[in-house]
């Protein structure tokens, strides 16, 4: 259970994107990394990372590397779905105050409501510096009574994505939202120039359940990938045949279009300053690498079978997920399979594949973009979920505890 309890700290640790990469930052710092400035010239230290925005890719580079020295690369993403703070984020309506907020991702709208809530995420100050900030709980969207809504046990709950999800704060006229965000990083507003900010659940995560072997939190879409990679890293070996890569991008939840998502160059930047040499030589590095792109997939639903493939239905607790599409949403093939059963068997733990019944079409993860843009081989896994892209989702202990050993027998060289 150490692992869980540290797995929850983490995840409290990150209530955004920006707080997850500079989490992640801090511990390689603690266990002695450097961190490269991308602005700067450098010779990539055996282990290091650079920090762009709310990703990070930290690496483990053997000290006889060469520039054909193959690459395994565990992908994941640090962004989770729920809502961002639009321009002129505090809305005074019916003497109530309120945060004028805009869809991140495709959260489980029912899921954020009447929940306490945070704002967390960076603030930017006139001189171009950034600051990370967060509120603790302090916002809530209240649903409804049903004494104002009596049919909606029997007609469904339907959410108006402007009108009904604005968050409440306050009573009365005197409130900034800016103000609060500025004074909790120790700011003064007038300073703040741009910020990126979303909301999270303040609900600690927490072991449940017989034998306290469910676990449940936000966020595990996909910081339950995130970790497994960065404790692989940090007990990878310097004296492997290949170069040991985490690279946690952000936006996936957008479809990864930006400069520190997985469609951006910030992997294929990295790679080649760690390669170095001729592009001819690169290219042959790539060709003897493997991406396993870690990402949440689902179990199978006990209330909703029938939105599951009828023979292929994991279970919470049976393992990480080998995830499989015939139109590639997912990267794997049947190396990549294979690579994964050595893997698992190596670490010790079971695992099981998942596939989209033909009705329901699933969705994509970095897996399939990292293979397009660089030609390495990718597989898709990640830990079966329940509750996906709530704002508080469903894991079995197990299960997460398996997927970091068997990407700590990636990274040995299975």
């Amino acid at each position: 259970m150490d692992f869980i309890d540290d797995f929850a700290a983490f995840l409290s640790a990150s209530p955004s994107s920006y707080h997850a990469a500079a989490e992640v930052a801090r511990r390689l710092d603690e266990a002695g990394f450097s961190r490269q400035q991308e602005s700067a010239e450098w010779d990539a230290p055996g282990r290091g990372y650079v920090l762009r925005d709310g990703a990070v890719i930290a690496w483990v580079r053997p000290d006889d590397a060469t520039p054909t020295t193959p690459f395994r690369v565990l992908g994941a993403h640090t962004d989770s779905p729920g809502f961002k703070l639009k321009p002129k984020p505090t809305l005074r309506r019916q003497g109530w105050l309120q945060a004028g907020v805009e869809v991140y991702g495709g959260p489980l709208l029912n899921s954020w409501l009447d929940r306490e809530l945070e704002l967390a995420g960076r603030l930017v100050t006139r001189d171009g510096r950034e600051h990370l900030t967060r509120t603790g709980p302090f916002l809530r969207i209240p649903q409804l009574a049903i004494h104002l809504d009596r049919g909606v046990n029997n007609d469904g709950l339907t959410l108006d994505k402007q009108r009904h999800t604005a968050p409440v704060f306050g009573v009365g006229t005197q409130g900034d939202l800016i103000a609060t965000l500025a004074d909790a990083a120790g700011l003064s507003a007038h300073d703040v120039v741009g910020y990126d900010i979303l909301t999270a659940d303040t609900q600690p995560p927490r072991r449940f359940g017989q034998n306290d072997e469910l676990f449940a939190a936000g966020r595990m879409d996909n910081l339950s990938s995130v970790f497994a990679g960065l404790t692989a890293l940090l007990e990878a070996p310097q004296d492997a045949a290949h170069t040991s890569v985490l690279a946690a991008f952000d936006h996936e939840e957008l479809g990864s279009a930006s400069r520190s998502g997985a469609s951006g160059p910030f992997l294929s930047d990295i790679l080649t300053r760690l390669s170095g040499g001729t592009e001819r030589q690169r290219l042959q590095a790539y060709a003897d690498s493997w991406c396993v792109s870690a990402d949440a997939g689902h179990g199978i639903h006990p209330n909703y079978p029938e939105r599951h493939d009828p023979e292929n239905t994991p279970m919470l607790g049976s393992g990480p997920l080998l995830k499989i599409n015939a139109n590639q949403r997912y990267a794997t093939d049947a190396h990549g399979a294979a690579l994964w059963a050595r893997a698992c068997t190596e670490a010790g733990v079971a695992t099981q594949e998942f596939v989209s019944n033909n009705t329901i079409p699933c969705g994509s993860t970095i897996g399939p973009l990292t293979a397009t843009r660089l030609g390495i081989r990718t597989v898709d896994v990640g830990v079966p979920l329940l509750s996906m892209h709530s704002a508080r989702e469903l894991a079995h202990t197990g299960d997460l505890a398996a997927l970091g050993a068997a990407v700590d027998a990636f990274f040995a060289g299975v």
